[in-house]
């Protein structure tokens, strides 16, 4: 991971607490893996991913998603059960 995009997930993860959520990323290391490099948006503490599916999502859709007019876009619950986004 570049300087560059290690800013960009801190200020994701900055925005993402500021509307109450938390930015996990996956801890796969197995760049092979199916959820390698993934991103989820977790709230509160039931811990419910609010965005991102079984294998995450990319920086540039954590991004947007955290950019979203709310009118707009439902916000989808998925509480996995086999990911490892601790």
């Amino acid at each position: 991971m570049d300087a560059s995009e290690k800013v960009r997930e801190n200020r994701a993860r900055r925005t993402a607490a500021l509307q109450g959520l938390a930015l996990r990323k996956s801890r796969r290391r197995d760049s092979r893996a199916l959820d390698y490099g993934g991103y989820w948006l977790i709230e509160g503490e039931a811990k419910a991913v609010v965005v991102g599916d079984l294998w995450g999502m990319s920086l540039d859709d954590v991004e947007g998603w955290l950019k979203r007019d709310r009118r707009q876009v439902p916000i989808v619950r998925f509480i996995p059960s086999t990911c490892s986004i601790r």
